[in-house]
């Protein structure tokens, strides 16, 4: 896989994206300071987040409990306050070039992604909920931008799912492994579980990687000692700042020491595979991946490192309830109507039909009157049946 001018994977150094993500308070002079400490601090990319809060939220959407722990009270008013507008984050694009870094921005919405196209970016990345939000991963793989996708709160098989989706594009995608929790308690870090995907992703172009909300400064270094191609870590200026994700991040000394380590750390333990396989060229019938079985090995050293089985733990599932997306309506539908498109929209919460399900929506009639902006349940529809085997 390659980011701009820069090769990621097995034979490279880990590439380390600072996510200032919201920590620039809705402040552009806070996130160009941001970009220019990241850089000083030794990272390979600054990661933004654009959303536009009434395209994201709807008005059933709900604050998850880390939200409420870091003092905030109202889940659209907090995400208005951390808005940056496409002008502003123009200048964050340019100062991280300027920088020698690359500029890599978290897109919510289907509709932003005309809008984030306007700007030179090198990588697009979707949030950890928007794993089931197909219509959006579709429109950034379309751009031909390499794509990051992060798998937080996440079942085995909804992974799965989108790893085989993709596989047409995968030398241009990189799956990262997350616990979305904030921040993670070591013993839930489950670093291994980023090789419950398929190890053809080596052979294939693509990356592995882990997004790390763990306080400690060494899990990148861990991560990287057993085969994560990209880190991602929450940057901040003020760990003890007010807003949802400063506590869950590292002020610039301590991640640069983050960034140091992780560049630094032994080479993941690998084998040699050789047997035949489908539609890749002869030459390329030898290859090296990671060596799993050590894997499981090491994790009884540090707990952080945990099993390769992906699943969802505990302490996700609030993040995975609140911050998912659903079918969304756009307007009042009176009972009886036969739904199309334009009444539909996806959004937060997702506590309704599951944005990946989008299409099966449209046609549906309504078995009962449907507010606006709020969530489609399979009750409210006289018929639905998902094609997914996942719900």
């Amino acid at each position: 896989m390659r980011i701009g001018n820069q090769e990621i994977g097995l034979n490279h150094p880990p590439y380390v994206i600072a996510e200032i993500g919201v920590n620039h308070d809705g402040d552009v002079n806070r996130a160009l300071e941001l970009t220019d400490a990241a850089a000083e601090a030794g990272a390979d990319a600054i990661k933004l987040q654009f959303f536009e809060t009434d395209r994201l939220m709807s008005k059933a959407a709900k604050l998850a409990a880390y939200q409420k722990t870091a003092g905030e009270t109202d889940p659209i008013e907090m995400l208005r306050r951390l808005e940056l507008t496409i002008d502003e984050m123009a200048l964050v694009v340019e100062r991280a070039h300027l920088k020698g870094i690359h500029a890599i921005v978290t897109v919510f919405s289907t509709e932003l992604v005309e809008i984030v196209e306007t700007l030179p970016w090198d990588a697009y990345k979707t949030a950890s909920p928007d794993i089931i939000n197909y219509p959006l991963i579709e429109a950034l793989i379309e751009t031909g931008k390499p794509l990051i996708v992060s798998t937080g709160a996440s079942e085995r098989n909804e992974v799965a799912d989108m790893y085989f989706s993709l596989i047409e594009h995968i030398d241009r995608c990189a799956f990262l492994q997350c616990v979305s929790s904030y921040p993670t308690p070591p013993e839930n870090a489950a670093i291994a579980s980023m090789h419950d995907v398929p190890d053809d992703i080596y052979l294939c172009g693509g990356a592995l990687g882990y997004s790390d909300h763990t306080a400690q400064i060494d899990t990148g270094a861990i991560a990287a000692s057993i085969g994560a191609n990209i880190l991602e870590k929450h940057f901040s200026y003020n760990r003890s700042a007010p807003g949802p994700d400063h506590a869950a991040s590292l002020e610039p000394a301590d991640f640069a020491e983050y960034v140091r380590l992780a560049k630094n750390a032994p080479k993941p333990p690998t084998t040699v595979r050789s047997e035949r396989i489908f539609g890749i060229p002869f030459w390329k019938q030898k290859w090296t991946v990671v060596d799993q079985q050590k894997i499981e090995q090491m994790s009884s050293n540090d707990s952080r490192i945990g099993q390769i089985e992906k699943r969802i733990q505990d302490c996700e599932r609030d993040v995975r309830s609140i911050s998912r997306q659903s079918v969304v309506s756009t307007q009042d539908i009176p009972i009886g109507t036969t739904i199309t498109q334009d009444m539909l929209t996806i959004k937060r919460p997702g506590t309704g039909i599951l944005a990946y399900n989008i299409e099966s929506v449209i046609g549906c009639t309504t078995a009962q009157p449907i507010e606006a902006d709020v969530p489609i349940n399979e009750s409210d529809l006289v018929q639905f049946e998902s094609p997914f085997a996942i719900k």
